[in-house]
């Protein structure tokens, strides 16, 4: 059996900055609340991330159902997506009242949309004004502002611009940034293209911990497991964010975190044990309206090469959009597990 997650927030920035030894990636459509709480249950120590949540919907659209999170989620932090020094730091006010631990800013995404909204990727070309936001951020609020990023942007250097960016977000008061060691490509590669097919450029994440020693880096981009999250700490660097093979394989990579990354006691002893802790959470969410298949898509991978893996993935899948589906999916598609080790 799991222990009982708990539920308060974090109580200072120390807290957040250890979690942030191993985070999961914030994941457009796929870290909502659902898949974050599942992945709290296997690690209570990792650092969770929302997906973009943009300051436009927050300030001008009133969106606040997009911030929903259970207390249960902390260590969990916010990623804005703007341009807007002011309108960023009214996001911020408003993410640090619903009581996140950490507010990152997304100067990564390459997506066409987010770059016709001036954020993400594009801002890249713009450290000043990133510097203004983040500093707008910052003296709005208490909670820690932090920055995702990547090395550069189309035909940019990363070996100037990277260090450029860095020393600006520095002197702006940022204290911890995620770097994703590869270049967007704006123009010619499409959002997927975008998460391989740039090569990855490691050593330079390294030389900027070292040129930047005062910086918490954590390096982002082609992590696959997690002893590749345990070399890069091992190798130097502050952290490790790992993005579509934690939400994949979330048993391989959060399973054994907390004993591995954090020297804690692991909470869940299996994989059985973190399907079934789903069960009360899954109850709960349909008394409040809402369907199975919700939760349930987020755990199609918890089993990913295991016997029985494929009916447990069938059978979710294909129960889940039933009307009638509940709580007692879970065990149904566990049976095909349990016949494997039977």
């Amino acid at each position: 059996m799991t222990k009982d997650l708990p539920t308060s927030p974090l109580e200072d920035v120390a807290d957040v900055t250890g979690a942030a030894r191993l985070s999961v990636a914030p994941m457009m459509d796929w870290t909502d609340r659902h898949c974050r709480y599942f992945h709290r249950v296997m690690s209570r120590k990792t650092l969770l991330y929302t997906e973009m949540v943009t300051a436009p919907a927050l300030v001008r659209g009133g969106a606040l159902y997009l911030l929903d999170f259970a207390p249960q989620e902390h260590p969990v932090a916010v990623q804005l997506g703007g341009s807007d020094p002011e309108e960023l730091a009214q996001a911020a006010v408003i993410c640090a009242e619903r009581g996140y631990d950490e507010i990152n800013l997304n100067v990564g995404c390459p997506s066409d949309r987010v770059q016709s909204g001036c954020f993400g990727a594009v801002l890249m070309e713009n450290p000043s004004l990133v510097a203004s936001c983040v500093r707008a951020m910052i003296a709005a609020q208490p909670v820690e502002v932090t920055v995702k990023c990547r090395i550069g942007v189309d035909d940019q250097d990363p070996e100037v611009v990277l260090p450029d960016f860095l020393s600006q977000m520095s002197d702006a008061g940022v204290k911890r940034v995620a770097i994703h060691a590869r270049k967007a490509w704006l123009k010619g590669l499409s959002p997927k293209e975008n998460r391989d097919i740039p090569p990855l450029d490691y050593p330079l994440v390294r030389r900027m911990k070292e040129q930047f020693p005062h910086l918490h880096i954590s390096v982002n981009g082609g992590l696959q497991s997690l002893d590749d999250a345990v070399e890069f700490i091992g190798s130097g660097l502050d952290g490790a964010m790992l993005g579509r093979a934690t939400y994949h394989t979330p048993w391989d990579i959060l399973g054994r975190a907390d004993s591995t990354v954090f020297g804690a006691g692991d909470p869940c002893p299996t994989r059985i044990d973190a399907a079934r802790a789903m069960m009360p959470y899954i109850e709960g969410h349909l008394s409040a309206g809402g369907r199975v298949h919700q939760v349930t898509r987020h755990m199609l991978g918890l089993f990913a090469g295991q016997p029985g893996a494929r009916g447990w993935r069938r059978t979710l899948s294909e129960g889940a959009v039933l009307e009638t589906a509940g709580p007692e999916l879970i065990d149904a598609a566990l049976s095909h597990v349990l016949a494997q080790a039977a």
